[in-house]
């Protein structure tokens, strides 16, 4: 479907040079977490274009460092969209991949406008990004399911590549509709001088930005003990920097609801 509107909204309306290295780790996450339920996956879609992002990516900021004491895990990441960058500034994250991506939401939630800034929370739901009072409710109404048990091998075949290979379970079971088990990888703390655009003289903060994001592999009747595995292969970025990074890792249907996730921290080294 073709979105009709483009909208900016307020509230009311987140080298190294390499060498084949290889680390493993596990999921960042407790086992109380897991007995509870996994976390909720939180997806801001913004632009460094867009006038109220930059108060909404504070926001997502807060919310992934904990700052609400919400007893809900969440796994938050960022997609910089690239429809405002005809208003004289070029988002540097931004990608017509997020905008195609962020039209998948608009269709499947029944909506008829692409806005910015925007959250979708388990794929199921959205609110406008700045407004922290319909974040948090669609954060805790939210719809929790068991965290995969994916354990995660980090390797850098060439400096200019990380590979992940993925082995476990993913705690739920999938029907003959089929579900695509997703991983993104994202980078923290980025600071960018907004020379030109509706940010004209703004330094800008960013985390949790999605630099890549990958399909693991395609699952259909599978119950939830059976193990899954995988390896994805991501071209990294000039200026890559492991310890800014994280890795998001979850299931969603053909629907684009959610039905589990994980999160990683990249190893030492990396």
């Amino acid at each position: 479907m073709a979105p009709r509107l483009f909208a900016c909204f307020s509230k009311g309306g987140r080298r190294d040079t390499g060498g084949d290295v290889e680390r493993h780790v596990t999921a960042d996450l407790t086992a109380e977490e897991q007995k509870r339920g996994g976390p909720v996956v939180v997806e801001m879609f913004s632009s460094q274009g867009c006038a109220t992002s930059p108060a909404a990516e504070l926001v997502l900021s807060r919310l992934g460092r904990g700052d609400f004491g919400l007893e809900v895990p969440v796994v938050v990441m960022t997609f910089h969209v690239d429809y405002w960058d005809y208003m004289g500034w070029k988002d540097p994250f931004g990608s017509s991949q997020w905008t195609v991506r962020q039209k998948a939401y608009v269709e499947a939630l029944g909506l008829d406008t692409l806005l910015t800034p925007q959250i979708v929370v388990q794929g199921k739901v959205h609110c406008v990004g700045n407004d922290e009072n319909a974040l948090i409710h669609c954060i805790t109404s939210a719809p929790r399911f068991p965290s995969p048990t994916f354990q995660a091998t980090f390797t850098r075949p060439t400096p200019d590549s990380l590979q992940v290979s993925l082995k476990g379970t993913l705690r739920t079971k999938v029907d003959n509709q089929g579900a695509n088990v997703m991983v993104a990888l994202y980078e923290s703390g980025l600071v960018t001088d907004c020379p030109r655009g509706e940010n004209k003289g703004r330094v800008l903060s960013n985390d949790y930005v999605v630099r890549r994001l990958e399909k693991l592999c395609t699952v259909k009747d599978i119950s939830v003990k059976k193990t899954v595995s995988g390896t994805v292969n991501f071209p990294l970025w000039e200026g890559f920097n492991g310890s800014k990074c994280g890795l998001a890792v979850f299931v969603q249907s053909r629907s684009y609801q959610i039905f589990g996730s994980q999160s990683f921290r990249l190893p030492d080294g990396i």
